[in-house]
């Protein structure tokens, strides 16, 4: 017998004339079963740049749970032996960033004997890019995390966020790159941290000159209501109150249109598109002149 599975069908229809897909299928409660793999994930430097990927890459797949194993720091045939052990014993696809040659042959030879799927997520960008530069790739683990210019430029943006939290030190916004302003729960300060990594020194206070964010009112007020009951708070208050969170919503839009700060809904947005709404604007301001801010 085929299963509903394997044609696309809900058991209602799988004797329709007319194919029904899955997605559209009029049955309630017909889901795909989630498919649960190990991951691993092998760097010789942070594992910031292959985790990345792999999540980036995750997302694009429903029903799909992966458990990742991170392998940071991998600069040694014993740890690549350690490592290959575990791949043993909870085979999966294996992603790397390694740029030593010995040592990702080892991992690949490895891999080989294990029969397991193995990609090197880099090789694809570096080979266009040697093609394209006329020049050869320089193999040195973490070169993008020297401790250069830019590093400390960071650094210094992380402090200047920290210092700037909440309405923190507004004696000297001037130095600010990026001023997030925003009523209570919209990710002001998450945002402002993830923009400090990126090195723009980003300061959050409630109605001073900067960017505006704003949310929907019924999603805003269910965030709130989590907060307070994670703090053990009454929740019979203005804070949580439907009408009252609408009229601070149009008070703050006013005063944003006022003083014609650009305004960004980050009601469905993740910390990471709010923060590439912000780099836009800046680098439109700037003269960088960045695609279309959406």
């Amino acid at each position: 017998m085929v299963s509903a599975w394997e044609t696309g069908l809900c058991e209602k229809h799988l004797s329709c004339p007319q194919p029904v897909p899955i997605s559209y299928s009029p049955c309630v409660g017909v889901f795909p079963p989630v498919k649960e793999f190990h991951l691993h994930l092998v760097s010789d430097s942070t594992g910031e740049t292959v985790s990345m990927v792999a999540r980036a890459c995750l997302a694009q797949f429903d029903s799909v749970q992966a458990q990742e194993h991170m392998w940071s720091m991998v600069r040694s045939p014993e740890q690549i032996d350690q490592l290959l052990g575990v791949v043993h014993d909870q085979p999966g696809m294996v992603l790397y960033t390694l740029v030593h040659e010995e040592l990702r042959k080892h991992l690949e030879d490895g891999c080989r004997r294990l029969m397991v799927p193995h990609i090197h997520v880099l090789d694809p960008v570096l080979n266009a890019m040697g093609n394209y530069f006329n020049a050869k790739v320089r193999g040195r683990a973490g070169r993008q995390h020297v401790m250069d210019a830019e590093y400390f430029d960071r650094i210094e943006a992380m402090h200047f966020a920290l210092s700037h939290d909440d309405g923190q030190s507004t004696w000297d916004l001037d130095d600010a790159d990026v001023v997030l302003v925003g009523v209570s729960r919209t990710s002001k300060t998450p945002t402002s941290v993830y923009l400090a990594n990126r090195g723009l020194k980003t300061a959050n206070v409630p109605f001073v000159p900067g960017v505006g964010l704003t949310k929907d009112p019924r999603r805003l007020v269910e965030i709130r209501r989590q907060r307070l009951r994670l703090l053990d708070q009454d929740e019979n208050t203005d804070y949580v109150d439907l009408d009252m969170v609408s009229k601070e919503i149009t008070e703050a839009r006013r005063v944003f249109s006022k003083y014609d700060w650009p305004v960004i809904n980050v009601t469905r947005k993740s910390i990471e598109e709010t923060a590439a709404n912000v780099i836009q604007l800046l680098s439109r301001r700037r003269g960088e002149a960045p695609g279309p801010l959406t």
